[in-house]
């Protein structure tokens, strides 16, 4: 089998697992190990002390355009994302019966109301809510996240069996470091040679891992991008943007499809952030939740779910335009999606001070009209190639 061959092979491996909402692979993992399950909201979770324990994680992101929401909407308010009734509806039409917890991060307001949901509804399932520090003195908000961390683990060693030792707790750090590094791999990539990497191919080879085991995802993004420089894929007259926005509820797959259509190359984005939430590894020495909650206080990738302390909002994302060699921004935040709404007016005058240019749209992710957003993104593709710096 030849290059282009076996990337067809992976791509559309991962897109099968993209499309099933039945989780197949989940229920043969845990056919195949007798083991546990446990799902995780966006944006970030701790899945190295769910691994740790021998328990599977599986990052849940609703059921996009695929899942028709209707018991789901009597849980919530119609102003609200579109994510939290998904997972709702996934869950009451019984697609989540083989997962025996959940880990709710803090998130915004909705996740936290959906966190209490799941406890009325599923009181035999664990469903914990992961508070996140606002303080980021590591002596004071690390203290209390590794705290926190601590109590989470002791409910998932309760649902596990048996305790977690550091030792384990240390090679499972050590594992996602590898998946990060091999991840981060991709991400070079497509900044540096976009034509080689589509941006659909790359969200589709990175979302294969909130299903899959970390070491099979690692492998599958390893060999996609050893392969990749071997083929013959032609470069275009696209504009480079940047992505943001959406490290939430995610837009469907055909409205990544139409901004590229649309003579765009996507460099970097934050639809994935929730697997490169961290820059660089996690240490491995010494106390590991200490370590892991050191990692989140000072080197989290900035996030409209995290609070930003680091210098003035906006300065990272104007830093990701540079280092990508991108020419404008996308906002692409979900419609009712407050954190990322909420934080655009700040990003937006970031970029203005640095004559960076943007523009912005709202998606639903059962959204299936793309003509207004492809027109719009052509245009903007268009100025900042003909006008732009």
């Amino acid at each position: 089998m030849d290059a282009r061959q076996t990337v067809e092979q992976l791509v559309a491996q991962a897109d099968a697992l993209y499309h099933d909402l039945d989780f197949a692979a989940v229920k043969a993992w845990r056919a195949r190990t007798g083991g546990r399950v446990v799902g995780c909201l966006p944006t970030y979770s701790p899945k190295e002390l769910i691994h740790a324990a021998g328990l599977l994680p599986v990052h849940l992101r609703g059921g996009g355009d695929q899942l028709e929401i209707i018991r789901g909407d009597a849980y919530f308010q119609s102003y609200i994302c579109q994510m939290p009734r998904g997972i709702i509806e996934l869950a009451l039409s019984h697609r989540l019966d083989d997962f025996d917890g959940f880990v709710f991060p803090a998130i915004c307001d909705v996740i936290r109301n959906l966190s209490g949901i799941w406890q009325l509804l599923f009181p035999d399932k664990l469903a914990r809510y992961l508070d996140i520090p606002q303080n980021f003195d590591v002596e004071v908000g690390g203290a209390f996240y590794a705290e926190e961390l601590g109590r989470l683990l002791a409910d998932l060693e309760k649902l596990a069996g048996h305790p977690v030792t550091d030792e384990a707790l240390r090679a499972s750090i050590a594992a996602y470091n590898t998946n990060r590094r091999s991840v981060e791999a991709l991400m070079t990539l497509r900044a540096d040679k976009p034509w080689l990497v589509p941006a659909d191919e790359a969200y589709l080879i990175i979302r294969a891992g909130d299903v899959l085991p970390v070491e099979e995802h690692t492998a599958m993004v390893d060999r996609y991008v050893a392969l990749l420089p071997q083929l013959d894929r032609p470069v275009r007259d696209h504009s480079r943007v940047v992505v943001s926005g959406a490290f939430c509820e995610q837009p469907p797959l055909g409205l990544i499809k139409t901004l590229e259509r649309a003579g765009c190359y996507i460099v970097w984005d934050d639809m994935t952030i929730h697997c490169r939430f961290i820059h660089g590894d996690v240490s491995t020495d010494g106390d590991p939740k200490l370590a892991l909650a050191r990692a989140f206080i000072e080197r989290a990738v900035e996030s409209a779910s995290v609070y930003s302390c680091r210098g003035s909002k906006g300065a990272e994302l104007c830093r990701t335009v540079k280092t990508s060699g991108a020419q404008g921004v996308f906002f692409a935040a979900p419609s009712f999606g407050d954190p990322a709404l909420l934080d655009q007016p700040m990003l937006q005058a970031a970029l203005d001070q640095q004559k960076i240019p943007w523009t912005a749209f709202k998606y639903a992710e059962n959204l299936g009209q793309f003509q207004v957003i492809r027109e719009q993104a052509g245009t903007f593709s268009d100025s900042i190639r003909l006008w732009g710096d």
